[in-house]
């Protein structure tokens, strides 16, 4: 049986995408298992707008250290974007597979798929999870809002494109029921690029909770969040303390940055596989 899927992908593992996943992996571990005395200590009061030096990232205008205040906020925000991600996964997937089915409920489901994505996702999640009273997990719910659509449309595109090939018409022929030629057949074939989707999604997903943050919406305070320092420190960028909302950005590039290469380099990776 051909595959496009992730067995092609694993014969090359590309290095590019192995050292992205091990710095996200990296970053998590620091955030949790450095020790905990400088994270738990993100909180403490010192100096107040001390740049950086003594204490490596600067001071805030609580004489909080910024440094293990970025640290809490890995703590916080990745666990959050790894969630969302992941439940807009475990959504997605098996929808997309059902929605490729030939029925009249699979066409409807769809169109009103189309009419829920007409809304602006981004700013019922900001509803959602206000109105929900800013719990952590409402954000997760948010993330999911907006991304299980785009789970749903990829693998459904895929689960169609792979229905006209020889080895689904075969297993078809003899017998193969909906559920083992959708989950036998279709899913593994598609897995390649459900990872690079979840990439970007794990991107986007640190995106919206930094600007849920900045808008003071899911995480409350004292709790480090990469976007709630990038708002408290947005004023003072123009009085010279411009430590306290810089640090905090790099930390959301650089971890936007490595997901969205590591997706790059895992479709390079798949496309040279489906050429092979």
């Amino acid at each position: 049986m051909a595959s496009r899927g992730l067995v092609g992908a694993l014969r090359r593992i590309d290095p590019i995408a192995a050292a992205g996943v091990l710095l996200v992996i990296s970053f998590i571990v620091i955030a949790y298992a450095v020790p905990y005395s400088p994270i738990d200590d993100a909180n403490a009061h010192r100096e107040s707008l001390v740049g950086p030096g003594k204490y490596w990232f600067g001071t805030d205008n609580l004489g909080r250290d910024v440094f293990r205040r970025v640290l809490a906020g890995a703590r916080l925000d990745l666990p959050l974007a790894l969630s969302g991600m992941a439940v807009s996964l475990i959504l997605g997937v098996p929808l997309g597979l059902l929605a490729s089915q030939k029925s009249r409920w699979a066409e409807r489901f769809m169109r009103g798929l189309d009419m829920f994505q007409a809304f602006p996702l981004l700013v019922l999640a900001i509803v959602l999870v206000a109105l929900a009273g800013n719990h952590l997990y409402m954000v997760v719910v948010a993330i999911a809002l907006i991304n299980t659509p785009r789970f749903i449309r990829l693998v459904r595109s895929e689960a169609l494109s792979l229905r006209e090939s020889r080895f689904v018409e075969a297993a078809v022929a003899i017998g193969a029921t909906r559920a083992r030629v959708m989950f036998r057949h279709l899913l593994p074939n598609t897995t390649g690029t459900i990872l690079v989707q979840a990439s970007l999604t794990a991107a986007q997903s640190i995106v919206v909770i930094a600007a849920l943050a900045y808008l003071g919406i899911g995480i409350r305070p004292p709790q480090a969040s990469w976007g709630a320092m990038i708002k408290d420190g947005s004023q003072g960028i123009t009085t010279g303390q411009w430590w306290i909302a810089i640090f905090p950005g790099i930390a959301v590039f650089i971890c936007v940055l490595l997901f969205n290469q590591i997706a790059d380099r895992l479709e390079k990776v798949l496309s040279r596989g489906a050429r092979g």
